[in-house]
């Protein structure tokens, strides 16, 4: 999750990508406020509701940050009471005056109305800061988000979740076992959430969609476009096993590198932990790390070997104090008892979930995928090259391109770029 600078992040470096939806944008603008909303289809205006609108409109206000936007909302009655205030009351409130203005003239509302148009057109929805279904654990951190954008299933960002993060450029080691322990993590019922960004994040999502597990994936763009570009597939994957993307970001809000660092601060706040796998000095998972500290977060780290840069900050938050990881047993010791009986009882009255690989017994190899098993490690890739090279004088290339393959189709190896190859943990 390397999101403190454009180079570490990639934001900024390229454009990212829709993710398509099933209908077309339904919110129809008017001359006046009043128009608008009752030109909404009869969908979507039963959909909504004043506060839910009135909390839009703020959060779509220029000049207007969630810590300046709660408190004002704590002076009111309620949420909507804005849309009534003369223009000296809203000023009072400490708005600028672009923002004051914004709300006064019916903009706010014409923007809100509109941008919920987009929301149903993406078969998304809303949840603001006085919704029921808004997560408490959100609630406690300083400057939660006054809105957030979900799609997919709102319910999940109240269960019990960790986050999993790292750099954009890990190591075959530190995918390995991102994906692991995300993998074994999410078999006992435990949330996993991350970024989506490239390197770690990924492999944490993909851990959980090993294990047939729901994945939540906070995104520092609007949720109609995907980041990376790449991650179009996991994103679909995420939603189509049940998952969620969230934001707290307007549709169509492409990506900025001063988005992200904003977004860890809600990727630890929605968990009761942080683990941290593979991280650089500059890495912007430090920010996560920081946002952990501050909001009571327990924090681990998976520890590194020294002379990889990526280990820098594992090593050293472990040094500081976060508790060191090396299985899923590691983390689960460590949550609190509540957590710890409420994952237990759901797992004893839901379906098991798959396991992942490293919960089942090893199925008998061939003897041409032992050798080839063999040679390769988990913590360092091989190019094909090399491989038949060490095996020149036991195998033909023909045999080890066959295991190569059986192998991989098994899950038991995994494929990098270049025709690299690496063991799975």
């Amino acid at each position: 999750m390397d999101t403190v600078s454009i180079s570490d992040d990639g934001a900024g470096s390229d454009k990212g990508v829709g993710l398509e939806s099933g209908a077309a944008v339904v919110a129809a603008r008017t001359g006046g406020a009043e128009a608008g909303y009752a030109a909404q289809e009869p969908a979507l205006r039963e959909q909504l509701d004043e506060n839910r609108l009135a909390w839009l409109a703020l959060t779509l206000a220029p000049g207007l940050g969630p810590k300046r936007i709660l408190d004002a909302v704590k002076q009111l009655k309620s949420a909507s009471q804005i849309f009534t205030l003369p223009l000296t009351a809203l000023e009072g409130l400490r708005f600028p005056a672009g923002a004051a203005q914004f709300l006064f003239d019916g903009k706010g509302r014409r923007a809100a109305e509109e941008e919920w148009g987009r929301v149903v057109a993406q078969g998304a929805t809303l949840v603001s800061y006085s919704c029921p279904e808004y997560p408490e654990r959100l609630r406690e951190i300083y400057d939660p988000p006054p809105v957030l954008w979900v799609r997919g299933d709102a319910k999940l960002l109240s269960r019990p979740a960790i986050a999993v993060v790292g750099t954009r450029h890990p190591t075959p080691y530190g995918t390995g076992i991102a994906e692991m322990l995300s993998r074994d993590l999410a078999a006992r019922r435990l949330l996993i959430v991350s970024g989506m960004a490239r390197g770690i994040d990924s492999w944490a999502h993909k851990g959980a969609l090993a294990a047939r597990m729901p994945t939540v994936a906070v995104w520092g763009t609007g949720i109609d476009v995907v980041y990376p570009k790449e991650n179009k597939k996991l994103a679909e994957e995420i939603l189509a096993l049940g998952g969620a993307i969230v934001s707290e970001l307007p549709m169509g809000t492409f990506p900025a590198p001063q988005n992200f660092p904003r977004r860890n601060r809600i990727l630890s706040g929605l968990c009761v932990a942080v683990l941290v796998v593979e991280a650089g000095e500059n890495s912007g998972t430090r920010v996560t790390a920081r946002c952990a500290a501050e909001q009571n977060r327990d924090l681990f780290a998976v520890p590194g070997n020294v002379t990889n840069k990526g280990s820098w900050t594992p090593n050293t938050l472990i040094k500081q104090g976060a508790k060191l990881v090396a299985t899923w047993e590691d983390v689960w010791e460590e949550l609190p008892s509540q957590v710890r009986l409420e994952l237990e009882s759901e797992g004893q009255t839901a379906s098991k979930p798959e396991a992942g690989a490293s919960l089942l017994a090893d199925p008998v190899l061939r003897p041409q995928e032992a050798m080839v098993l063999e040679v390769l490690r988990a913590d360092e890739s091989l190019q094909i090259d090399e491989i038949l090279e060490l095996l020149e004088t036991q195998l033909t290339s023909s045999e080890v391109f066959t295991a190569l393959f059986e192998l991989e189709m098994a899950g038991r190896i995994r494929q990098l770029p270049g025709k690299n190859y690496v063991r799975t943990m």
